[in-house]
């Protein structure tokens, strides 16, 4: 592989990444505060993908669960340090399992009982990125909890009307 067309893309994140965060000093301390995840946890998930299907020639498949686990886990704080949205992200490492368990299912021999786990935490993870990032999204939009507590009481006050119509008729 080229070395260019490897440094180049990450090169181009990080002029992109320093022109965002418009900061005025950028060193090396900042570099492992926003990358250590692509520096040090990222490569190994890559190095055990590579050793399942370079060096053992996909003969195993335990090496892909670990690293589907640790390559995920990577990305998750990548995103994480990045934005700083580990409030947001931490159900990223409960998708981790599931995507080193679903390599294992996928490449081995496509046991089925591996997808009651591999199912269980992909919904839980999506579940609580669904419910953190809803309620985050709300707390953004709605600072004045008096409009909660308005909305909460004309909906309530709809349905205890709506209710007794019903019963009327």
């Amino acid at each position: 592989m080229n070395r260019s067309a490897f440094l180049g893309p990450i090169l181009i994140l990080l002029g992109i990444f320093m022109f965002l965060k418009g900061e005025n000093t950028f060193s090396t301390g900042t570099i492992f505060e926003y990358f250590w995840p692509t520096l040090f946890v990222i490569p190994v998930g890559i190095f055990f993908h590579w050793m399942y299907f370079f060096i053992l020639q996909r003969k195993g498949v335990g090496m892909l669960v670990p690293g589907g686990i640790i390559l995920t886990a990577g990305v998750v704080c990548q995103l994480s340090a990045l934005f700083d949205i580990w409030h947001l992200t931490w159900p990223g490492f409960m998708l981790a399992v599931a995507v080193g368990l679903f390599e294992l299912y996928w490449f081995g021999g496509r046991n089925k009982w591996l997808l009651i786990p591999i199912n269980i935490l992909t919904v839980m993870s999506l579940l609580f990125f669904a419910i953190f990032s809803i309620g985050t999204l709300f707390g953004t939009l709605f600072h004045n909890q008096s409009i909660i507590a308005i909305v909460l009481i004309i909906a309530g006050g709809l349905m205890m009307i709506m209710r007794n119509r019903q019963k009327s008729y």
